[in-house]
């Protein structure tokens, strides 16, 4: 492998999600190491209850600009994207089991697409000399 990414997902909008899922998707592309941690409101957009559902728009993607087209940006399927990341290469998902605590989530209330459950700890464990990104 030549590297790897990490993200921390933190954002449950579906525009944010689909960047994750992109960026997910080309480093697993690219040989790397995927790993990804769910926090808070990423976290519940991957609840199996919700996770087919539209999740909005950040208030950023969602405001009307001129020339910038942000109708279909909701439709964007972030979902199979990261499955598709999950099939190229090695992508590792987490839930935050401290928020899944706060939400008093189970992680059996997760769609499958979750590996497990984990600690900040295990997360930064598994993301030790990868770049870290905040979405």
């Amino acid at each position: 492998m030549s590297g790897s990414l990490s993200l921390v997902l933190f954002s449950g909008t579906d525009d944010k999600l689909m960047a994750a899922a992109t960026l997910a998707a080309g480093a697993a592309a690219m040989d790397q190491q995927v790993n990804v941690i769910l926090m808070f409101w990423a976290l519940d957009a991957f609840r199996k209850d919700r996770i087919a559902t539209a999740h909005g728009l950040a208030y950023d993607a969602a405001r009307p600009r001129p020339n910038e087209p942000v109708e279909n940006v909701g439709a964007l399927p972030w979902l199979e994207t990261f499955r598709q990341a999950k099939e190229l290469g090695e992508m590792t998902i987490r839930a935050c089991s401290g928020s899944l605590d706060a939400l008093g989530l189970d992680p059996d209330e997760l769609d499958p697409i979750v590996d497990s459950a984990g600690g900040i700890a295990s997360f930064l464990m598994a993301a030790e000399g990868s770049q870290i990104l905040f979405i």
